[in-house]
């Protein structure tokens, strides 16, 4: 016995002096908002008060309107990239992820289950592409940049053994009271028809529970006791004891890998959380790329409508001009005018493709869209041009698969959750073990008091005779407690076997096929950005392919157009002729302006693929959390 005792003792104190290495043995601190104040009050109440949350920030950067000249916003590529980056709403809702991450990191420090990361990424505007109307253009043409928006930070539900509560605990709790109780028998209460009895007790304790599956639990405890009894020697009295408490854990719950698995986790998902939101600014700013590079495409197909609207309007004035000298019948100056409408209606549909894009834009680029009067009438001129390169550099797609498996947020999330997977496991595989714990209990007691000094009936013989070691005030009682006079020890060996242990098998089981599931999906994302990479380089070669038939037939339909126009004038062609070819002109033109609009958002496709648009556009990921751009904007002249 005397070897047990030294070895819990030696343990204990291990235990007292450096409980922190026990508590959490991944050291980096959560970064979360705290309570304000300064001083040793402000920190000790800190935990006990709510920290401060600033509220949403719904005003635009200085940007915005920097870039306002005459009543309209001219606007560069760059500037819609930062205007992005500072005030789209998605950013800053995907901002609070990594905030919400960090808190889930602190909750698992203290021991609590874990709430899980949002991982969510919101695609963007889409663009007016359906309402266009422009020909060889069509909504399904942005096609889908990422086939893993929803791969993220696993929710948790907990299975396995208990984590613990790694938050130490401190208790107080005061009782005063009388009691009186009448007594059916005076012969053993001494003559007395009521025994009162005044009870006060103040009890304290701490509790902490670490990592290593240990529970340590320390309380001092005292009672004090004043009756009418007159057959007590001592009268009143106070008992005193100081305990401490000791269980380990054997085999289920043993070890820091399965009790601190979810600080592993939630450490992990804050790097989830941080590719979240890097996900999120690279598919927010595809996404106002091709709106703005949509604009642009738009704005061209305008000028191509007001183009053919003005060659329409000169047919038709050369028309009735024809009709008047009697050299041409009237109806085709009825036809002409159909052809001038046909083109105004081309002209007015386009025309609001421009408006509605620019609203999308001006939403996507503000914090409160166009709720302010002044932003809502302003016009966006785009400052940018859109053109083919003379030459595709265009890497071998083995490369670029390569490097956006390399670069890609959303392929290393992939990872990260399967390694979340085999974490939780260990506490599944740790509640297969049998419950086996061994507790220790020491407790110093202690008794003091004064001599009775309530009158023994006349007809007893009994004198109070207190042994004067117990006499006295309560220094003596703690006096006994440090000198420990009267020491208890108790080692207690608890073993739980459940029979069968279904539920244990169970959980593991479906963990461990948890485990089989995310490598999996991680494997079938390889495959699909392999995929999506060569579809993209496929993509990008038939938009370029497709941009130059577009040319070469625009070319030849002008051509085609200016020799009709000569038969015609020489009389060897019909105004029907000439209708038609000014709409193959009209229709040929527009399918250049959309090839080039298609082959544009091939190429964003791939930046977006392969995660090169950091790179592309000069995209700084502590700028984008800072929604603060430090490049200057690109300032029209006055």
């Amino acid at each position: 016995m005397k070897d047990v005792r030294s070895f819990f003792a030696l343990l204990l104190s291990f235990l007292i002096t450096a409980p922190g290495g026990f508590a959490q043995t991944i050291s980096d601190k959560p970064n979360v908002p705290a309570a304000p104040g300064t001083g040793w009050i402000a920190s000790f109440t800190r935990p006990y008060r709510q920290a401060e949350i600033p509220p949403v920030n719904l005003a635009n950067s200085g940007r915005l309107e920097s870039l306002v000249r005459a009543g309209k916003i001219y606007l560069s590529l760059e500037d819609t990239i930062a205007l992005a980056l500072e005030n789209n709403l998605d950013l800053e809702v995907s901002r609070y992820v990594p905030q919400m991450a960090e808190s889930d990191y602190l909750r698992a420090t203290a021991g609590g289950l874990l709430r899980g990361v949002p991982s969510t990424v919101a695609q963007g505007p889409a663009s007016a592409l359906s309402q266009a109307g422009i020909s060889g253009v069509a909504a399904g043409a942005v096609a889908a940049a990422t086939s893993a928006g929803a791969v993220g930070g696993t929710v948790i539900t907990q299975t396995g053994t208990t984590i613990p509560n790694l938050d130490p605990s401190f208790f107080f709790s005061s009782s005063f009271g009388h009691l009186s109780r009448p007594q059916a028998n005076t012969v053993t209460s001494g003559g007395l028809t009521a025994v009162d009895l005044t009870n006060d007790t103040w009890n304290s304790g701490y509790q902490q529970q670490f990592l290593s599956g240990t529970t340590l639990s320390a309380a001092f405890n005292n009672s004090y006791v004043k009756n009418n009894n007159p057959f007590n020697d001592l009268n009143p009295n106070t008992t005193s004891n100081v305990n401490v408490q000791i269980t380990q854990h054997i085999l289920q719950g043993w070890g820091l890998a399965v009790n601190n698995r979810n600080i592993r986790v939630a450490k992990n998902n804050v790097q989830i959380s941080d590719l979240t939101f890097k996900l999120q600014v690279m598919t927010t700013v595809s996404a106002v790329v091709n709106l703005y590079w949509d604009l642009v495409s738009f704005n061209q197909d305008l000028r191509v409508k007001e183009k053919a609207l003005d060659v329409a309007k000169r047919f038709y004035e050369d028309n009735q001009k024809q009709v008047r000298v009697g050299t041409l019948a009237p109806i085709e100056v009825t036809r002409a005018e159909a052809n001038v409408a046909a083109a105004e209606q081309a002209r007015v549909t386009s025309e609001a493709a421009v408006l509605q894009q620019e609203i999308i834009l001006k939403t996507a680029l503000s914090r409160n869209g166009i709720a302010s009067p002044s932003l809502a009438g302003l016009r966006i001129v785009p400052t940018d041009t859109l053109h083919l390169p003379d030459k595709e550099v265009m890497e071998p797609t083995q490369e670029l698969i390569e490097r956006a498996l390399r670069q890609r947020p959303d392929v290393d999330q992939g990872q990260i959750n399967i390694d979340n997977a085999k974490i939780q496991l260990s506490g599944s595989r740790s509640a297969l073990l049998p419950t086996l714990d061994v507790q220790g209990l020491f407790q110093n007691n202690a008794l003091t008091g004064d001599r009775n000094a309530v009158p023994v009936p006349l007809t007893s013989t009994f004198k109070p005779n207190p042994n004067a070691y117990f006499t006295g005030g309560y220094g003596n009682a703690l006096a006994q407690i440090f000198r420990r006079n009267f020491p208890d020890y108790t080692l207690t060996v608890n073993l739980t076997m459940v029979i069968r242990n279904r539920t244990a098998q169970a959980d593991y089981i479906r963990d461990s096929l948890t485990v089989r599931q995310q490598e999996l999906s991680q494997q079938q994302l390889i495959n699909m950005v392999r995929q999506n990479v060569a579809n993209a380089v496929t993509s990008i070669e038939s938009a370029r392919a497709a941009y130059v038939a577009a040319k070469q037939q625009r070319i030849l339909e002008e051509e085609t157009l200016d020799a009709e126009n000569k038969k015609y004038a020489l009389g060897a062609s019909t105004p029907f002729l000439i209708v038609q070819t000014q709409r193959d002109l009209a229709t040929a033109e527009g399918g250049e302006v959309a090839a080039l609009a298609t082959y544009s958002r091939a190429r964003v496709q791939m930046e977006l693929l392969t995660a090169d648009i950091f790179d592309k556009y000069h995209i700084e990921i502590a700028e984008a959390k800072a929604a603060k751009v430090a490049r200057q904007s690109k300032l029209p002249p006055q």
